[in-house]
């Protein structure tokens, strides 16, 4: 899984989003701005593996949920960017 993935998964962790709201609140919290096509081909590939589902529609826009897969990826996912952050940490020192 590429960092964008973790970054979408981390965006609709705490609520279903949509695109957009998906690339603000990355923007947020990463400072990192997603073009279209790399948020949108990330969300088709979260969905093909099961990570994230599309959720009822609100008005025009397609919102997206993580699923519990994808709540165990993306807790895999931390758990092992915790131990780099540690060790780089570690070296630092």
């Amino acid at each position: 899984m590429d960092d964008v993935a973790v970054l979408v998964l981390m965006s609709v962790a705490s609520e279903a989003k949509h695109g957009y709201a998906m690339q603000r609140d990355i923007e947020r919290f990463a400072g990192r701005r997603l073009g279209p096509g790399t948020l949108y081909g990330a969300i088709a590939r979260l969905e093909a593996k099961g990570f994230i589902e599309a959720v009822e529609r609100d008005e025009r826009r397609k919102p997206y949920a993580i699923t519990d897969d994808g709540k165990a990826e993306l807790d895999a996912r931390l758990a092992a960017l915790r131990r780099v952050v540690v060790e780089g940490d570690r070296r630092l020192a």
